[in-house]
């Protein structure tokens, strides 16, 4: 019964000595919240919302897929719903980073609490070797070695000190342990749903590709002018008619407050590439037979990354989407005198209208939207009023034609 005491005894002064050893290292330090559960509660959230969005346009191009008459009203659904695309490939590589910050930062919370509990496992384990070299404290006599009533007493709130502090240890070293099982399920869960991620995003640029395509294959269908298609091109035609009669309108109410401009003085609009995929001026349709105006020229081998720049300076007068030029923007560099760049990526708009922009100023990026065979840009100039050939602006064009 002694010897079972001794070592009660024994136990709960080494509980108190070990105590007073971790009183500064007691707890996790804090961390730097650089990443918060919610945020990334609030990307999932995005992604659903972008999730059903795309949805509802998907069933408005199912709705219109079986009429050849609106196939131009389907290309601009699908530049709409590439543009959610985009929006979700955004959500998706926020979401990897913040997962990416959150492993990271877990990490090193994880690092710093098992360090701490090796520290005080250690120390624990020093103070039972030194007590057990020493052999001469026991419980007991905390409480019957007492030299008067007054004395007993004394060593009794002693003695549930240590028992009151007993149980602390005991507490702190559960709170550890289960913050440690904390961070390995929350560091565990971090990975998995970060590699899930990475398979999404590899799985919406695919689904991008593929949608990018679709369109591109609707306008070539288009361009074809087959049968039920004639009508698409009809429609391509008006609406390119009223894009020019609606830029006209827009520069005849600004030309009182603008300067008289300056012939020439423009620079390339991209530097990746000098290739004319199609000239300016009238064309006569190879299948229909129809008579056109190509009102600008095409410039090709530009991809998808291409910085398009303002070729002189001048105010953002058009900064929008149309079904036949896709997204585009159009400059005004003096009174009758503007430039257009169509066909550019949705989200790349770097100007708004009203912006005052100087030569070389990148304004967005090249793209394939709006009625367009593959990635190209459209570039016109129109001067006094009327369009004129960039070709006698643009030194050292390859013609591909």
């Amino acid at each position: 019964m002694k010897k079972k005491l001794w070592k009660r005894g024994v136990l709960l002064l080494l509980a108190a000595l070990f105590v007073v050893g971790c009183v500064q290292t007691e707890g996790l330090a804090p961390a730097v919240e650089a990443v918060t559960q919610s945020e990334i509660d609030n990307l999932k959230d995005n992604a659903s919302d972008l999730g059903d969005q795309k949805d509802a346009l998907q069933s408005q191009i199912d709705a219109l897929e079986s009429d050849k008459s609106k196939a131009l009203e389907q290309i601009e659904l699908l530049d709409k719903q590439n543009d959610v695309i985009r929006q979700e490939i955004s959500n998706t590589e926020s979401l990897i980073t913040n997962y990416e910050n959150l492993i990271t930062q877990t990490q090193a919370e994880l690092e710093d609490a098992e360090r701490q509990e090796a520290e005080q496992y250690d120390l624990f384990c020093k103070r039972v070797r030194a007590m057990e070299e020493n052999g001469t404290v026991s419980y007991w006599s905390v409480l019957f070695n007492a030299t008067d009533f007054a004395d007993l007493l004394s060593r009794l709130d002693a003695a549930n000190e240590i028992m009151e502090a007993d149980q602390r240890v005991i507490d702190n070293l559960k709170a550890l342990q289960a913050e440690i099982s904390e961070k390995k399920a929350t560091l565990e869960t971090s990975l998995s749903e970060s590699q899930a991620a990475k398979k999404e995003l590899e799985s919406k640029k695919a689904e991008l590709e593929s949608q990018i395509a679709k369109a591109q294959e609707l306008a070539a269908q288009i361009e074809d002018g087959i049968g039920e298609y004639e009508e698409a091109l009809e429609a391509v035609e008006a609406e390119e008619a009223r894009v020019q009669a609606e830029i006209k309108r827009k520069e005849q109410e600004l030309a009182a407050s603008l300067p008289q401009p300056t012939a020439g003085g423009y620079i390339w609009p991209v530097t990746t590439s000098k290739k004319i995929t199609c000239k300016f001026g009238p064309r006569t349709h190879p299948i229909t037979g129809k008579y056109s105006n190509h009102t600008g020229v095409d410039i090709g081998g530009v991809g998808y990354t291409s910085n398009i720049l303002a070729t002189k300076d001048g105010i953002v007068l058009e900064a929008t989407y149309s079904s036949a030029y896709g997204y585009y923007i159009v400059i005004s560099h003096g009174s009758g005198n503007t430039t257009m760049y169509a066909h550019m990526s949705k989200g790349t708009f770097r100007v708004s209208v009203g912006d005052h922009v100087t030569q070389g100023q990148v304004i967005g990026t090249t793209g394939s939207t709006g009625y367009s065979t593959g990635p190209h840009l459209h570039y016109e100039i129109r001067e006094n009023g009327s369009p004129v050939d960039p070709l006698q602006y643009l030194p050292g064009y390859i013609q591909s034609w």
